[in-house]
């Protein structure tokens, strides 16, 4: 039930066929979107256009990737290879490693990850606390989202807490400048910045795309938007896929005034609504549409499904988290009994934070159900493990410029900033890398002896390291190396001095160790998922190393696993499950309110769209639990359910019936048909 059927409806045939003029896609959750951009393509193929001027951009890589599969599928294998089919950010890449010197960038300028810019934070701020950096590269992220430099930050700054930042921001920017480097917030500004002030380099990519699809619209940023509007020239012709009704992510910067500006700036703009939704019963498109009725609506548009009204949608009170969680086991367990949900994958539980998923875990595990938790940390994301796949990296290719900054920092060896800085100015001027930049015979040019000394003696240190990872072969030999290389390191002196918590340096500590004996069995064969080995060959850590970034890309794909899925709403969206029970619908959780945080409208309205997103992950059954208490610290304190409860406009007699009541009734109407052979009901 959760695709369209072969033949397009007349609204997705309206959005496939117009070509030649900006068009708006209003897709509703479950219309079916990402068929009409396919059909779009290819429709665009059909009428001549060359594969390579046709690009369609998302925002994840695993859209992307359905997105080129499902392409591959309709228009073949080469046509789709030559698709323009990528993440803003990959786009970004591309242009900046196309045009990136005319903004004075090297070809080989290193991309930043979120843990590398927050050591560079710390350094630029002066400071030890990760608290303190994660706030300013939030704010700054945030700033460069909405296209202000340091400068203008610091002219709109509301506070001393921000004015901080911005200042922060100055150094943050003179150091990736000095380093060749740039954020993933800079994959769009940047490439922004040369469309903006290069005219010639702005009219050959405008030429490259003949046509411009952006799916998921609704969640671009400010400079996202002035980055689409200037790839397509004021006269050019793309197609927006979104829904005004989805936009879920203002607090990281995405804003909804774009759909408000297209017919502005675009005033031929054609807007075309898909309402027929091909996941959902009648009964849960029916809560939707309620609940998002409430908002006011920039485009008009009501979801409708032939699919029949199904079973309608429960409220389930609960007395405590606790309890909630006992009844989303039982829920699991009556739709696995009757056969509803063959598999346990089947059935989603969402809700609002992070913190929910932890009595659901307990009980899940006490009733022997598998789960996963969505958007948990994967192993290969924690900083100590990044930390040596750096060095790793760096043993492999000592042109990889991100790996180099991060292993000469880590742990500190008295090599400053400010050396850095110099170094990557002189790396720049003769376009080479940071490493090979160490043993180059003018650096006294650029460096004092000192300086070079410590940097060629990290150089040394790498050379004989990469030396040694060449020899160990086998998992014994991988071992002792790896053991020996972080104990000559310090790292497990560098964990404990960079923690308050000894509880929590040591649970690093262990991790690492876990890695270490990771590579060391992969050294001695090929590994099942499972961790055994099933193939005896003797690969070096070199060897091992050279594969590091396929096996972390192939770990954190996974295979799919018959598995619940505990998830927020947030990172539930775009999926969809047989079976959602949205927990804990209490006002505070979701509309989400801190103690002491006013409810602008702006807000609730975001939380609405949340709620609506929520409800729409449903094909076949929806549960929406709801709390009578819940803990708010240590204490237990009255709850109320949320008003998108009574927003959702259900059949309250049908809903809400607790099912302990349903089976009194139904033991009831038994005993009634055949008393000699139920004499006792409430017995049995």
């Amino acid at each position: 039930m959760s695709s369209p059927p072969d033949l397009l409806n007349p609204a997705q045939l309206q959005a496939v066929h117009h070509l030649h003029s900006p068009c708006l896609v209003l897709a509703g959750a479950g219309s079916g979107k990402t068929r009409v951009i396919v059909h779009k393509m290819a429709k665009l193929l059909q009428s001549g256009l060359e594969p390579s001027k046709i690009a369609a951009i998302t925002f994840t890589n695993k859209a992307a990737a359905e997105m080129r599969e499902r392409a591959k599928a309709m228009v073949g294998s080469r046509a789709a290879s030559e698709l323009a089919i990528s993440t803003f950010h990959s786009l970004g890449v591309r242009m900046l490693r196309t045009d990136g010197e005319r903004l004075g960038l090297k070809p080989n300028f290193s991309i930043l990850d979120s843990d590398d810019v927050l050591g560079i934070l710390r350094d630029a701020g002066g400071t030890t606390d990760a608290k303190v950096a994660r706030t300013w590269q939030w704010t700054i992220s945030l700033w460069k989202n909405q296209g202000l430099n340091a400068a203008q930050a610091a002219a709109v700054a509301q506070d001393d807490r921000e004015q901080v930042a911005a200042r922060v921001m100055q150094r943050y920017e003179e150091r990736l400048n000095a380093y060749q480097a740039v954020d993933f917030d800079d994959l769009i500004v940047l490439p922004l910045k040369l469309l903006q002030h290069d005219a010639p380099a702005a009219a050959r990519w405008q030429d490259t795309f003949a046509h411009l699809l952006v799916d998921e619209y609704q969640d671009t940023n400010a400079v996202q938007y002035e980055l689409l509007k200037a790839l397509v020239g004021r006269h050019g012709v793309f197609t927006a896929v979104g829904d005004d009704d989805q936009s879920i992510y203002g607090w990281r910067g995405a804003t909804i005034d774009n759909l408000k500006r297209l017919p502005q700036d675009f005033p031929n703009l054609k807007v075309i609504a898909l309402e027929q939704n091909y996941r959902s019963t009648g009964a849960i498109l029916r809560a939707a549409n309620h609940v998002i009725a409430k908002n006011p609506k920039l485009f008009e548009k009501k979801l409708w499904s032939e699919y029949g009204d199904g079973e309608p949608v429960q409220v389930i009170a609960c007395d405590s988290e606790e309890h909630e969680a006992e009844r989303a086991v039982q829920r699991i367990q009556a739709l696995r009994a009757k056969g509803a949900a063959p598999k346990f994958s089947d059935v989603a539980i969402l809700y609002r934070a992070n913190h929910q998923a932890r009595v659901f875990e307990q009980k899940l595990r006490t009733a022997q159900i598998p789960y996963k938790v969505s958007g948990g940390q994967s192993f290969f994301d924690r900083a100590e493990i990044k930390d040596l796949c750096a060095w790793l990296r760096l043993l492999v290719n000592q042109d990889d410029d991100p790996a180099f900054l991060r292993a000469v920092t880590t742990p500190k060896r008295g090599i400053g900033h400010q050396t850095l800085a110099t170094l990557g100015e002189f790396a720049s001027r003769w376009k080479v890398s940071l490493f090979e930049a160490l043993f180059s015979p003018s650096l006294h040019t650029a460096l004092k002896g000192k300086a070079i000394d410590a940097l060629q003696e990290f150089g040394r240190e790498v050379n004989d390291l990469e030396h040694r990872a060449r020899q160990a072969r086998g998992a014994q030999e991988a071992r002792v190396f790896l053991l020996g290389w972080l104990k000559a390191l310090g790292y497990e002196q560098h964990l404990f001095d960079g923690e308050d918590s000894e509880k929590l340096a040591q649970a690093r500590w262990g991790h690492v160790l876990d890695f270490v004996e990771w590579i060391s069995r992969r050294c001695g064969g090929e590994l099942s998922p499972e961790g055994s080995v099933i193939e005896s060959t003797q690969m070096s850590v070199l060897e091992v190393a050279q594969t590091i970034s396929v096996i972390i890309s192939l770990a954190e794909r996974g295979e799919d696993q018959d598995v619940v899925t505990l998830s927020t709403l947030h990172a539930a969206k775009g999926l969809e499950w047989p079976h959602v029970v949205l927990a804990g619908v209490n006002e505070g959780l979701i509309p989400f309110q801190g103690p002491e945080e006013a409810m602008t409208v702006q807000r609730l309205e975001e939380e609405r769209r949340l709620m609506y997103v929520g409800i729409t992950r449903a094909r076949t059954t929806l549960a929406v639990s709801t709390l009578r208490r819940r803990k708010r610290g240590r204490e237990m304190v009255a709850a109320q359910p949320s008003r998108f409860i009574a927003e959702m406009k259900l059949d309250e007699s049908v809903s809400r019936e607790d099912p302990r009541e349903r089976l009194r009734k139904l033991r009831e109407a038994l005993a009634a048909q055949a008393p000699r052979v139920l004499n006792d009901p409430e017995g049995a």
